[in-house]
C-alpha cells in the first residue's frame, strides 16, 4: 500500500523548495511525485499549429523524489510519518481492512 497518494497534502523536507506545502497531483512511478506549486521550471515551447499549441514560456511542474516529501498532519501542523493499520472486520465473513494513520496521534489520513 502506498503511503503517499494522489491528493495528499505534503510538505517538502529537503532541497531548494524546503518547507513548501502542496498537494500531490500525480505519481510518476514508485519513487517520484509531482507536487502542485513545488519544483516548477519555466520551459520555452515552440508553436505547433497542427496540434494547436501556442508558443511561449510555460511553467511546468517537475517530479520530486518521494524521500524529499513528508505528509502534512493538520492536527499538529507539522510533517508526519504514516503507518498502515490492519484491522479485521467481521460482517458475515472475515475481512482485512488496511487504513493509513498518522504515527504521532493515530488519526486517519483524510484524502
Amino acid at each position: 500500500m502506498e503511503k503517499i497518494r494522489k491528493g495528499d497534502e505534503v510538505i517538502v523536507i529537503a532541497g531548494k523548495n524546503k518547507d513548501r506545502r502542496g498537494t500531490v497531483t500525480a505519481r510518476i512511478d514508485a519513487e517520484h511525485v509531482i507536487v502542485e506549486g513545488v519544483n516548477v521550471a519555466r520551459k520555452h515551447v515552440k508553436p505547433n499549429p497542427t496540434r494547436g499549441i501556442a508558443g511561449g514560456i510555460i511553467d511546468k511542474a517537475l517530479p520530486i523524489h518521494i524521500s524529499n516529501v513528508a505528509i502534512f498532519n493538520p492536527a499538529t501542523g507539522k510533517a508526519d510519518k504514516i503507518r498502515i493499520q490492519v484491522e479485521e472486520v467481521e460482517d458475515g465473513r472475515k475481512k482485512l481492512v488496511r487504513r493509513r494513520v498518522f504515527k504521532s496521534n493515530g488519526e486517519l489520513v483524510k484524502v
